[in-house]
């Protein structure tokens, strides 16, 4: 049975060492409100210490991966109470907001996008903070900023060009031609499009593949490919590799890693 963050955001254990985020509004094609950005950075931040868990999953239950901000909702946020409107509202949400594709990034764990059906909005945004997108067939990114009146948020604009290249990401945010799944996995914006039955096992067998690797190597290597895509030069990204090399190798679970591949059984890590 899963455990229950919040009503509309749902934490499972699919696997051993992998848990999945499942955002659970299906009826909205699981938009977005206030409480569930709250719940979400709650569930990332209990994730970020928690050894037992090396893999992250984040999807969408039904039909839907994520629609975006839900714009019929009007409570203010509640870490802004009282602010009813205009741009001190706007403020306060984003000063939270922002905090989700950071932590996902700063996470030890690699995180997984299993993108299932239509993407709009701050829903781009999760995609992207992700290390690895896999779409099923289904899937559909749709750039609903405009809709609503307002420029890209959430870092898309920073993110989607590194993802697919800055003409590509040109038209994406200036015009509103929805991009399909197959063409999304042509131009980098996901890893590859997979049948939808296909989605979650394929998600899963990435997890496996990184869940052999010790935690110090994972958390290392995803240090090292965020910090060298903003990196200054070549020799700074060989300077932060060597470092990985030199701290990944002190560790008892390197040897771990060794014997279980020798022995030909799976690796126990014990984070020493």
């Amino acid at each position: 049975m899963p455990t229950t963050a919040a009503p509309s955001i749902t934490l499972d254990t699919p696997a051993e060492g992998v848990r999945r985020i499942t955002f659970n509004r299906p009826g909205t094609y699981n938009a977005f409100t206030f409480d569930m950005y709250r719940s979400l950075l709650d569930a990332l931040r209990a994730i970020q210490y928690d050894t037992e868990v090396r893999v992250v999953i984040v999807t969408g239950a039904g039909a839907g991966f994520c629609s975006g901000h839900d714009v019929r909702t009007r409570t203010p946020p509640a870490w802004a109470p009282g602010l009813s409107g205009g741009p001190y509202r706007d403020l306060f949400a984003m000063q939270e907001i922002r905090e989700i594709p950071l932590t996902m990034r700063a996470l030890p764990q690699p995180v997984i996008a299993a993108v299932n059906g239509p993407v709009a909005g701050i829903g781009l945004m999760f995609v992207l903070a992700a290390d690895i997108a896999v779409a099923a067939r289904s899937a559909k990114f749709v750039n609903a900023f405009h809709s609503t009146g307002i420029g890209s948020e959430g870092g898309v604009s920073y993110l989607l060009p590194r993802a697919v290249g800055s003409q590509r990401a040109a038209e994406f945010l200036l015009t509103g031609r929805p991009v399909e799944a197959e063409e999304a996995a042509e131009i980098g914006l996901v890893l590859r499009a997979v049948p939808d039955d296909e989605l979650m096992p394929t998600a899963l067998e990435l997890a496996e593949a990184m869940r052999r690797n010790t935690p110090l190597d994972n958390w290392l290597t995803k240090q090292a490919l965020h910090a060298n895509s903003e990196g200054q030069s070549f020799a700074r990204a060989m300077d932060l590799d060597t470092r990985g090399v030199v701290l990944s190798r002190t560790t008892m679970d390197l040897m771990e890693r060794r014997a279980a591949m020798a022995e030909g059984r799976a690796p126990t890590y014990k984070y020493q």
